[in-house]
């Protein structure tokens, strides 16, 4: 029998720091509770399989109306919850809003029953009660042990494998049953077809194509069993008209095609008490075939221990490109699960050969690079991919060039905006995807064409029916009475076109400079200088009346208030600076902005927000305010900075169920405090700067791709020495408030010297 070896590479990582085993520290729950929205099963780094248990079976719609409850089950998964219904390998982390949730598994006892049942009465279906002082979280493992059925499952994955592990405890007659129906944000019709073959005895194939948030996904799939299943059948729930003349047969029992739009499949074992069944289950976006190749390249044995730790060993692997320090274990247990969290998303999006389903609905091949999906942009762009540009840098060049291919296969022909699975869902704003490719080309992580990667910046940015393009284009800016959420619009465009600007020059393409950096100042036209904040204009050029800049309804902003939003101009904070009165009067402005209080009415109506992830008016829990703390850098204050940083990480963040303080949107609040934790933050990407801040760890050492080392010391670190007094690169005193991706790549040390009082270590 085949085993999974583990690399010697990884070997010597995990012996590098076999005094630690940093996997201790990773707690994949955190965040689950209420805005989280992390799932917490088995997973590789970047892994196209997300295998996680699902504990409930919420509608997206009741009564022809939105279902407010779908939303805590953006990861279909609730700490609150006390059943679980199954376990299904496609997941989003910390998004909101969702789809997914292929291949729901689940084992059963005793008498069949297909339907999944109710909370309130899990007897009444195959679900199962569980408790979480029996459920073990880890990266790469799952376990948990399921009541009624009186069943230990467990499970590991590869990339592309999801593999289970179930033992029945007490015997009887075993069941393992297949739900083709659940889904993630649930509703009738989200299934176009499913198809289930039984290829033989123990092995069986099929797809699933559903149309969700993206509308035209298709998974295939190959799940092998470890002993024969002595019979097997399905029922089809949905109500077809039409049926053919397959009503020939038979189709409920030891049939071995299944088709249709909500089938629940079963295969049928006898089980001894403590006797095991082991599923594998491989994923393809391309065909049945490619998942059986990818099936047999990545798990061709059963040996599930050994799965489990080549699992952990490329864990071990990852969490290692940081080493910290740090007297507090609660810091260590946040900051890998932040990086945990950061290496879950995007994912790969390709069968082990490079072949993909791409944007056009044809396959395609890599030839060489991995491609990658699930692209929460109006997140990641912020921190999470300039994350990657220091600490994985290849994989982020490779995660252009998906970004390329999707532009490439586009029939807007425009770069991504929310991509995942070969769909583009049009979700948020701006076109992020800009702000990715120029952050990686200007620091020089750039081994594509970077002159084609302009032009599809640029014919992105000029597609004038997107998004209240035209009129941006025309006016400047965005009518809010043409377009809604106008001014964040606006906003963002602006430091996108900064982007392509820089990228221009860059690339000495004058013509392309010169309207771009024109564009990107474009944020003044949405300035009201008689309220002291970004508001929306009308058609006739007039500002909208009726604006309360506390209000995120119908005020031009999406997902923030102008109290927020008015400081996105990240790309000119000196000029904003002095547009919004000068630097004390923007000091005393975002001191307001953190010490006043944001009354319940504010956000009452919106999921992305609640009080857990607001500090004052500061809504840490939703990106567009992740800059600004370090904005306190470019008045005459810096330390409020180095204060107020300190104060979000200790507020926002905790190793618990509710241990973020909004969505982790597929890494990025993550990102924010891995940044934060080691003293600098890309403030604006698409430059080569990083703001300082006040690291939060005692000492930081950054394994980088090119072989150098760079440490972050901080000396006198603590809870109350939250203060630089003295900043110090390679031993050389450091007057200033920034350093360069040059810097860090360099290798090096940076080191800190922390005191309880506010100091301008510049001077």
């Amino acid at each position: 029998m085949k085993k999974i070896l583990i690399p010697v590479f990884l070997l010597s990582v995990i012996h590098t720091y076999a005094q630690e085993n940093v996997l201790q520290y990773v707690k994949p729950i955190t965040g689950t509770q209420r805005m989280g929205h992390t799932y917490p099963g088995a997973t590789v780094p970047f892994g196209a399989v997300q295998l996680s248990p699902e504990t409930d079976t919420i509608p997206y719609e009741m009564n022809g109306k939105y279902n407010p409850d779908v939303y805590k089950y953006c990861a279909g998964y609730q700490y609150e919850d006390k059943t679980i219904v199954g376990f299904s390998h496609t997941h989003f982390s910390g998004t909101g809003h969702s789809d997914l949730g292929d291949i729901l598994i689940m084992p059963a006892v005793g008498k069949l029953q297909l339907n999944p049942g109710t909370a309130d009465h899990p007897e009444s279906g195959y679900r199962s009660p569980f408790s979480h002082s029996n459920e073990v979280s880890a990266p790469g493992y799952y376990k948990v042990k399921l009541d009624r059925p009186d069943v230990t499952a467990e499970m590991t994955a590869t990339n592309r494998v999801g593999f289970h592990k179930y033992t029945f405890n007490a015997g009887g007659p075993a069941h393992i049953i297949l739900d083709m129906m659940y889904n993630i944000y649930n509703y009738e019709n989200k299934n176009v077809w499913t198809y289930i073959r039984v290829e033989n005895d123990s092995l069986i194939t099929g797809f699933r194509q559903t149309n969700g948030w993206a509308r035209t996904r298709t998974v295939y799939f190959a799940i092998a069993f470890s002993k024969p299943f002595k019979s097997y059948g399905q029922r089809n729930y949905a109500s077809d008209v039409y049926r053919g003349f397959w009503r020939k047969f038979d189709q409920t029992h030891n049939f071995p095609e299944m088709a249709g739009k909500q089938i629940r499949a079963y295969f049928d074992f006898d089980a001894k008490p403590g006797d095991n069944v082991e599923l594998k289950v491989a994923l393809s976006p391309v065909s049945t075939a490619g998942a059986l190749k990818n099936l047999q390249e990545e798990a061709p044995g059963w040996d599930f221990a050994a799965v489990k730790q080549s699992a952990e060993a490329l864990w071990t692997k990852e969490l290692n490109k940081i080493h910290i320090e740090s007297s507090s274990k609660e810091e260590k247990e946040n900051f890998y699960t932040a990086m945990y969290h950061a290496f879950i998303n995007p994912t790969t999006y390709m069968d082990v050969d490079g072949n993909y389903r791409g944007l056009d609905m044809n396959v395609h091949n890599t030839n060489g690079y991995t491609n990658y999906t699930t692209f929460s942009l109006w997140d990641t762009y912020r921190a999470l991919h300039p994350f990657f540009n220091v600490i994985q840098p290849t994989r982020n060049a490779d995660m252009v060039r998906s970004m390329l291919s999707h532009y490439e296969q586009s029939a807007q022909h425009m770069l991504p905006v929310w991509a995942h699975y070969a769909n583009e869902n049009w979700c948020m704003i701006g076109y992020h995807s800009v702000s990715v490719i120029a952050d990686a080309i200007m620091k020089g992580n750039a081994p594509f064409d970077a002159n084609k990667a302009l032009d599809a910046c640029v014919t992105t940015a000029r597609h004038r029916s997107y998004d209240g393009l035209g009129y941006y284009i025309d006016k400047g800016y965005i009518p809010e009475d043409k377009e809604g959420s106008s001014v964040s619009k606006v906003l963002e465009y602006a430091y996108d076109d900064w982007c392509i600007a820089q990228v221009a020059k860059k690339l000495g393409r004058q013509d392309i400079y010169d309207e771009f950096i024109q564009r990107s100042q474009n944020y003044k036209n949405v300035y009201d200088r008689s309220t002291g904040f970004m508001r929306p204009r009308l058609s006739d050029g007039s500002f909208k009346k009726d604006f309360d800049p506390l209000q995120t309804h119908d005020q031009g902003f999406i997902e923030g208030n102008a109290w927020n939003y008015s400081l996105y101009v990240p790309q000119y904070p000196a000029d904003m600076i002095t547009m919004m009165g000068g630097k004390k009067a923007f000091a005393r402005h975002l001191d307001s902005l953190f010490t006043m209080e944001l009354p319940d009415k504010y956000f009452a109506e919106t999921e992305d927000i609640t009080r857990d992830g607001i500090i004052g008016n500061y809504v840490h829990g939703n990106e567009p305010s992740h800059h600004v703390v370090y904005l306190y850098n470019h008045t005459d204050q810096p330390w409020k900075t180095q204060d107020r940083v300190r104060m979000i990480l200790k507020k926002m963040y905790h190793p618990g169920p509710d241990g973020l303080g909004g969505n982790d949107d597929c890494g990025q609040m993550s990102a924010w405090y891995i940044f934060s934790s080691l003293g600098f933050y890309p403030m604006c990407p698409g430059s080569d700067q990083y703001e300082l801040g006040s690291p939060a760890v005692d000492k930081a050492t950054l394994q980088l791709e090119n072989g150098k080392t760079f440490v972050v010391e901080a000396k006198n670190q603590n809870d109350k020495n939250v203060y630089v007094q003295q900043v110090l690169l390679n031993g050389k005193p450091w007057k200033q408030l920034t350093i360069s991706h040059a810097d860090i790549m360099n290798g090096g040390t940076l080191t800190f010297v922390m005191g309880n009082k506010p100091k301008d270590y510049t001077k």
